[in-house]
């Protein structure tokens, strides 16, 4: 059933990619993408130094305050309206534009709209405003303000085609009076499409993008020349604050209500809600029309609907990438919480900078990845280290237990090791006399004393990345190359250091059993290597690591062989072929040939070294 492991592999990832698909229709994408944006344009303008008295058409605000209010009530009488526009005019104003809507406006208005070329009436679309009766189409503007869900400005309407002529933005109908130029409208219409938002653009999703609509780079307040009302009424302007300039005439008065919420409003800590005029904003929406003609492109690039696309795709094959490729979960996790860091500190800067790509998908999508295939790991990684300890319940050094963790997928196969040939090096142990000595003990202290010197072996098997493959009564198996091996030298050399260990540790152990009154230990222990079969043996009700040939027989018969020749407390027996793979002996040892001697079972006679140690 090979078909089914790809599947178990690729179902966390297909899971992960219908969330996603799930969470791209949800408004909570387009929230978090909304909020980073404005939160880098706060930070942005904040830090920005820049003026806007490098525009070809200088920008000064006519604003209708609180004391104007008092002054001349409300609303102002058109008169006072006419008397404005007719100083401006003669200041040199390039441009006029009457943010106030006169559809019932009296004579003098429609008298000066007809007279004066120069002066723009607005028009609201969405409510039905007209603009000044009587007022030509190219003097015509809407003044709509585009509003996101939330109800902040963030996007401007720069153009819309294929309409009459009395309907153009009003910014765009101002520079066109200023300039004398009644082209500027196909001009914008000749950019290339990515210049203009889309239905995918930037962080929005499904967005309303009908017309020429651009990200508005809004700056903070006060970015132009101010002056109130009663200022141009009681003829204190100089000229130099309007001549050449585009004027606009509107209301600044908070208790008029014209002000609308703009990206630096969620991050502004005073007591009171930050709002922008609509005046001051259909200013800034002026410079961002002349930049963007200036430039060729506007201030604040949003990607477009494809270029996000591969973004998340990207992402999404790096989660899978993280989730994959490190050995270790631990790693996985780790890089995948500093590529999450990465991304969201790089999409911030690049929204510094004036390129916007929405961060929520990406990054959802690399974790949602990444999470998805390190989940994936630990399910399998809890199924492995089952199989572990049911295929291979030896005691391991832990420097073994993660080679073998490390190395699990092509260990394991269908549930069980897989059978492999190895080159190995094999170590036997077996207590002597260990029935003479159940005699003299009960069988509790029989055990106890028994495994004094076991535990022993074991930790000086363990320690040395050896592996007890299974205990013989008074005896044990070890094996040093596998599951994994080391190389052979390596393997035979820790073989041989283990085992003069435990011949140092054992005379240690009979110094305290000799004072508690217990019988001396004594061991004899085999080394050689060679060759063997290594894998799973038995059914699935018992299954055990199995290490068969005839390098096992050899070692178990040096461990018995000429049990009468025993000096000392253990004996240490190795072959000539364990002794070529070991450069040189442990400290303070010495070898003993004992030549050429014929073991049972096998044709050819082993040449056998005694090791000894000379340690005090």
């Amino acid at each position: 059933m090979n078909w089914l492991r790809p599947l178990r592999r690729g179902f966390p990832y297909l899971l992960a990619s219908t969330l996603l698909l799930a969470l791209h229709q949800s408004p909570v994408v387009e929230t978090a993408n909304l909020l980073v944006y404005d939160l880098a344009l706060s930070l942005r303008h904040r830090s920005s130094a820049s003026g806007a008295e490098d525009l070809p058409w200088p920008i000064t605000l006519v604003g209708i305050s609180e004391t104007d209010l008092s002054s001349y009530d409300w609303p102002l009488d058109d008169n006072l309206l006419c008397t404005v526009v007719q100083r401006l005019d003669a200041l040199g104003a390039a441009a006029i534009g009457l943010d106030l809507y006169r559809d019932q406006a009296k004579p003098c208005l429609q008298a000066e709209i007809k007279r004066n070329p120069r002066l723009i009436s607005i028009r609201n679309e969405v409510d039905g405003i007209a603009a000044i009766p009587g007022t030509p189409p190219q003097q015509q503007a809407f003044n709509d303000l585009v509003m996101d869900a939330d109800r902040v400005v963030r996007r401007d309407l720069m153009h819309v085609g294929g309409q009459d002529e009395a309907l153009h933005s009003l910014p765009l109908r101002l520079l066109e009076t200023a300039q004398n130029n009644r082209q500027l409208d196909q001009q914008l219409e000749q950019f290339a499409d990515q210049t203009w938002l889309g239905e995918q653009s930037g962080g929005y999703q499904g967005l309303d993008a009908a017309g020429y609509q651009t990200m508005l780079p809004i700056y903070p307040p006060g970015r132009y020349p101010s002056l109130e009302l009663r200022d141009v009424l009681e003829n204190v302007v100089a000229e130099e604050m309007i001549r050449g300039r585009v004027v606009l005439i509107g209301t600044v008065a908070r208790s008029l209500r014209d002000l609308f919420e703009i990206p630096h409003s969620r991050f502004d800590h005073s007591s009171q809600f930050f709002e922008v005029p609509g005046v001051e904003l259909h200013g800034q929406r002026l410079e961002a029309l002349q930049r963007l003609l200036q430039r060729q492109a506007p201030q604040i690039s949003a990607a477009s609907g494809w270029q996000r696309l591969l973004v998340l795709l990207a992402m999404m094959l790096l989660g899978v990438l993280i989730a994959e490729r490190p050995q270790r979960i631990r790693r996985s996790v780790l890089l995948l919480s500093v590529a999450a860091a990465l991304l969201s500190g790089s999409v911030f800067v690049l929204s510094l900078e004036g390129i916007w790509i929405g961060v929520t998908m990406p990054l959802t999508g690399l974790v949602l990845m990444g999470g998805s295939g390190i989940l994936r790991r630990g399910v399998q990684s809890q199924r492995h280290q089952q199989d572990m300890r049911r295929l291979l319940g030896q005691t391991s050094s832990p420097a073994v237990a993660q080679q073998l963790w490390d190395h699990r997928e092509d260990l394991i196969k269908d549930g069980r090791f897989a059978g492999r040939e190895q080159y190995v090096t094999v170590l036997f142990t077996d207590t002597c006399n260990f029935t003479g000595v159940s005699e003299q003990l009960t069988p509790s202290a029989l055990m106890h004393w028994l495994n004094r010197g076991i535990s022993i072996s074991v930790n000086a098997v363990t320690s040395r990345n050896g592996m007890v493959n299974k205990f013989t009564g008074d005896g044990m198996l070890a094996v040093f190359g596998a599951p994994i091996s080391n190389g052979q030298a390596m393997d035979a050399a820790q073989a041989v250091a283990a085992a003069i260990d435990i011949q140092q540790r054992i005379t240690a152990l009979n110094t305290t059993l000799k004072q508690e009154g217990c019988p001396a230990l004594r061991m004899r222990i085999g080394i050689h290597s060679g060759p063997v079969l290594t894998g799973s043996l038995g059914s699935s009700e018992r299954l055990e690591y199995a290490v068969i040939g005839d390098t096992v027989n050899c070692a178990s018969r040096l461990e018995s062989v000429q049990k009468e020749r025993h000096e000392g407390v253990v004996r240490v027996l190795l072959s000539a072929e364990t002794q070529t793979l070991i450069h040189d002996l442990p400290n303070q040892t010495k070898a003993e040939s004992w030549g050429a001697i014929s073991v049972k079972g096998r044709q050819e006679p082993l040449e056998v070294i005694e090791l000894r140690s000379t340690a005090p």
